[in-house]
């Protein structure tokens, strides 16, 4: 794959140093250098000790990635909402986990996509997860296509350039929820079980913040934006407040509503393109099972 820049600085620089500025790092560098890539200034092949001038033509050829044999490939289709040469966005179903786990090698979105880059012949074909949703959260779900995207999008994430927004079904002390709330409460893990969370003392800082949408006397339809990135976090803060989700077992969500999952939709991402910078919004409606329940309050 082979990105082009012009170097635009009035004052010579080292394309190494550029090179950090475009996010390219140290073992990427190396592994244009020991895998077959390539280092070009105005078409010549140079090393990173080469001095940059205003306006030379900066061509980097990065290698293709080798597949990671231990991804298994589950030939299952995957609704796509956006793909590019960089980017693979799509609409993640319920009861489907993000990765695969030690004793669960398959079944994954992260599974479905490799079969799918297979079956397309992409030349790398490393899946790179950049956002994750809980084995029963539906919504969109972003991935790198390579290593270079995975990076930028990482730093965008660190920067807090993402905007993600979920829709969530809530009951309980519904009548409690204000027009426009913030939930600032910290969040540990629950001695008494392996995968639950709490509101607790010495947790780490999370914040919630939400707008109520609509509700009746049994639930509302909230729509959430994350502040934090803490496990089950919006699932916990809503319980913490008299709220719990709906069909959200863990955390005492009611289940005799007609919904057998959280009822939590990952609805919108927006976010800068990591190369042409370009501002990308995605948004889905909500899932049928939430819908269902939605057009009711």
């Amino acid at each position: 794959m082979e990105f082009k820049w012009t170097y635009q600085e009035q004052t010579s620089s080292l394309v190494r140093t550029y090179l950090k500025r475009q996010g390219i790092s140290k073992k990427l560098l190396a592994k244009i250098k020991f895998q077959g890539g390539k280092i070009l200034v105005n078409g010549t092949e140079q090393n990173v000790l080469f001095s940059l001038k205003p306006r030379d033509i900066v061509t980097v050829v990065i290698p293709d990635e080798e597949p990671h044999e231990t991804l298994l490939a589950d030939n299952i289709s995957i609704e796509i909402v956006f793909e590019d040469e960089h980017l693979l966005v799509v609409n993640k179903p319920a009861g489907i986990a993000s990765i695969p786990a030690q004793y669960h090698p398959r079944g994954t979105m992260a599974n479905r996509v490799k079969a799918y880059y297979v079956a397309q012949g992409y030349a790398n074909q490393v899946v790179h997860v950049v956002t994750r949703l809980d084995r029963d959260t539906t919504g969109l779900m972003l991935f790198a296509k390579h290593g270079f995207a995975h990076a930028k999008l990482d730093q965008e994430l660190q920067q807090k350039q993402f905007v993600k927004k979920y829709q969530a079904l809530v009951s309980g002390a519904v009548e409690t929820l204000q027009s426009h709330g913030n939930i600032s409460l910290p969040i540990g893990r629950d001695l008494s079980s392996l995968l639950k969370r709490q509101v607790i003392e010495t947790g780490q800082t999370a914040e919630t913040e939400y707008w109520l949408e609509k509700r009746d006397q049994t639930c509302a339809l909230v729509d959430v934006q994350l502040h934090t990135g803490r496990t089950h976090q919006i699932r916990v803060h809503f319980s913490a407040i008299g709220c719990p989700l709906l069909g959200d077992e863990l955390y005492d969500g009611r289940l005799d509503l007609g919904i057998e999952r959280q009822a939590l939709h990952c609805y919108s991402l927006s976010f800068p393109h990591p190369f042409s910078n370009e501002k990308l919004h995605f948004k889905l409606p909500l899932a049928p099972d939430m819908a269902t329940i939605a057009e009711t309050i």
